[in-house]
């Protein structure tokens, strides 16, 4: 079985979450986009994991790889497989695997991506990693692969051979060039290469081999459907494909071998950095929201925007992965909140719209309509099952399901395992 897993929203929807309480039934859990832009926090044994790169599924018996579609900061993973280490997790090549073909994150991604976002009149909110201009190379044929890190003289052959223009590049964006070619950073890079040489692999073939065995594989993305590089609210968007079918290209898996895309949705919305955010609250509601919910990115430490939950967006974000299920998070977030509302649609230039425009200039100056839902007082975060949940919060969960259109298969009322589960 291959299963999807992505965001409906613009992330932090709790994927990490739901991909540890899944990974027990899956013999893969393999990481298709993004790169160390996109954080996710697992909770279990009562110890808080925050992760970059390493997928969800690195708890349980799974093999988590990461796929060619990835782009990589080989110094954030040595930092994160350290970290396990310390917490008494070892991350071995048994473990984990990383494709030849996955583009290598360079210092001279990072000193551009700051460089280019300082010069904006208008920030697009990067996490200034160097994830964009790592793509960028994809692209343009000029990236440096995992293959050639593990490999010190292809490496270096390879930075000659595309110095020039890198340093050319940040002279007129106005930085130090030297750092294309600077040998210290060169040798650190090889020192990583030799030590990540034993995980390298096949992650195509590895997924293809075990389904044809009859094995089950998860996908994990990052990032939101509505950050994605095509179909998001562009310019606010990342640098790579974060809706399902991403998932196949990113792989290197066939499209007809997929059997369930489960999409994550937060009860409300969340957004870090900029971008329009049409139910944005800066009342009352909004600071409980963000109080309540902890609302703070994982990779930046930033503070979340907050907003009511935006039916025209969840909507899109179906269309975008075709979900056949959904998992709903932070239910208990909305404890106390009274009435609690749904954004059925919105008003611009006079027309109701039931759906999100194609012009992000547009949708941020969209004003939400809402429906009113009635609120509870219970705690839920002791709930364990869905009957025991109060009749408003179960109230609540149908009318999502029903405006939504695709069945709500999980629920999750807190952070550890044993908060979320079958509806």
């Amino acid at each position: 079985m291959f299963t999807i897993i992505t965001g409906s929203q613009f992330g932090d929807e709790g994927k990490g979450k739901i991909v540890d309480l899944l990974a027990k039934d899956y013999d893969i859990v393999a990481r298709f986009q993004g790169g160390d832009n996109a954080g996710h926090t697992v909770k279990a044994g009562g110890k808080v994991y925050k992760l970059h790169l390493i997928p969800s599924g690195f708890l349980l018996d799974s093999r988590v790889l990461i796929g060619p579609g990835t782009v990589l900061n080989p110094a954030v993973l040595a930092e994160e497989m350290e970290m396990l280490e310390e917490a008494g997790v070892p991350v071995t090549s048994e473990k984990l695997g990383v494709d030849a073909k996955t583009s290598v994150i360079m210092p001279y991604h990072i000193e551009m991506d700051g460089l280019r976002e300082a010069a904006r009149s208008e920030k697009i909110g990067t996490t200034k990693r160097g994830i964009g201009y790592a793509y960028i190379d994809k692209v343009a044929r000029d990236e440096i692969r995992m293959a050639d890190l593990v490999d010190e003289e292809r490496l270096r052959s390879r930075l000659a051979e595309i110095s020039a223009q890198k340093e050319a590049t940040i002279v007129q964006m106005g930085g130090d060039a030297s750092i294309v070619l600077d040998d210290e950073k060169i040798s650190r890079y090889a020192a990583l290469g030799q030590m990540l040489a034993p995980y390298v692999t096949d992650v195509s073939l590895e997924i293809n081999r075990a389904l044809d065995e009859g094995k089950n594989v998860l996908a994990e993305g990052a990032q939101g459907s509505h950050l994605d590089v095509i179909h998001g609210t562009q310019k606010y968007v990342t640098s790579s494909s974060t809706i399902a079918g991403s998932a196949c290209a990113g792989l290197g898996v066939g499209p007809t071998r997929v059997d369930e895309v489960l999409g994550i949705v937060k009860a409300y919305i969340t957004r870090v950095g900029a971008g329009p955010l049409p139910t944005e609250l800066e009342d009352e509601a909004g600071k409980h929201l963000h109080d309540v919910g902890h609302e703070f990115g994982t990779t930046t430490g930033r503070s979340r925007r907050c907003g009511w939950f935006d039916l025209p967006l969840v909507k899109k974000a179906a269309y975008l992965n075709g979900y056949t299920s959904l998992a709903l998070t932070k239910l208990d977030v909305l404890t106390g909140l009274n009435p609690i509302k749904i954004c059925v649609g919105y008003m611009s230039e006079g027309q109701k719209l039931d759906y999100p425009p194609e012009s992000t200039t547009v949708l941020s100056e969209c004003v939400p309509v809402y429906e009113d839902f009635p609120g509870w007082e219970e705690d839920l975060t002791d709930v364990d099952s869905y009957e025991k949940l109060p009749e408003n919060a179960r109230l609540y969960v149908e009318k999502m399901e029903e405006l939504i259109g695709v069945p709500i298969k999980y629920v999750s009322v807190g952070p550890a395992r044993e908060q979320t589960f079958e509806k």
